[in-house]
């Protein structure tokens, strides 16, 4: 069973002077879009994807963030033209999520240096504009808590299809993610998902991500890979199902791009909820 989340209470709040930095992935080319502009530019309900993402981590009270661009960077950029504390750091090859957040590495240690090395980094992908403030305090007032190297924000939905498993231990402990081309049928019917969204410790990610290799079949190094590393260490890494399903709901492509907009427009607002 997926530990859930209380709602976020203003009287619990992560550690004092452990800022969180937030990583938005934002590199992709997005080639399934019909359309040589980055994914993450093409506009939902009146904004860019990648703006959605930026202001969702604004509202949840994170004040330095860090967009990894790549493709055509310059448009990323000048959608966020006029976003406080956003600074770039650029991926110059797709060579994966780890090596993307790789290229915010040096970002994150200039932030770290003879201050707080164990400050919480979130991680999120630009073409998520689902994703809520609530869902991201939540996770880092759970990351405070248990006082972890890495916590994966996850949900539990009806329909898993495409998407990454948690597979946890006859305790419920998170032991790994299971990509769904490599799950057995027992995983396939795991309803838990990964959502790519993550909180780690900043020298535990820094740490773990010098560690990742490519020796897979797409050559990539990947973000998911991280957690494991982590947790054969001995750290404490945990997942928690504090993420709505909708929020699963990234872009791919044009109608995926139109159920997001939809969405959006009829999600309520603050002062509606």
């Amino acid at each position: 069973m997926a530990p859930t989340l209380a709602p976020y209470s203003d009287a619990v709040r992560p550690e004092e002077g452990r800022r969180p930095i937030a990583v938005v992935l934002a590199a992709g080319k997005g080639t399934r879009m019909g359309s040589d502009l980055p994914k993450v530019v093409h506009e939902a309900a009146g904004k860019p994807l990648v703006r959605w993402v930026v202001d969702a981590l604004r509202e949840a009270g994170i004040d330095e963030v860090i967009v990894v661009v790549g493709h055509r960077a310059e448009l990323v950029e000048a959608c966020l033209t006029d976003a406080p504390g956003v600074a770039f750091a650029l991926q110059r090859e797709q060579r994966g999520t780890g090596d993307a957040v790789a290229a915010a590495a040096d970002q994150i240690e200039q932030r770290i240096a003879g201050g707080d090395r164990g400050r919480p980094v979130v991680i999120v992908c630009g073409d998520s504009p689902m994703l809520r403030p609530e869902s991201v305090r939540g996770l880092l007032e759970r990351f405070a808590s248990e006082r972890a190297a890495c916590l994966l924000g996850t949900a539990v939905t009806a329909d898993p299809q495409g998407l990454g498993r948690i597979v946890r231990d006859t305790a419920g402990r998170f032991q790994r993610i299971v990509e769904q081309k490599d799950a057995s049928p027992e995983e396939r019917a795991i309803r838990e998902v990964n959502m790519s969204t993550y909180v780690f410790a900043a020298d535990a990610l820094l740490r773990a991500l010098s560690r990742l290799d490519n020796a897979n079949a797409s050559g990539e190094y990947y973000l998911t890979d991280c957690p494991g590393i982590l947790l054969a260490e001995g750290c404490v890494v945990d997942a928690v199902a504090c993420l709505a399903p909708s929020e699963s709901l990234s872009v791919n492509t044009p109608e995926q791009l139109a159920e997001v907009a939809e969405a959006l427009r009829s999600r309520p607002t603050a002062s509606e909820s």
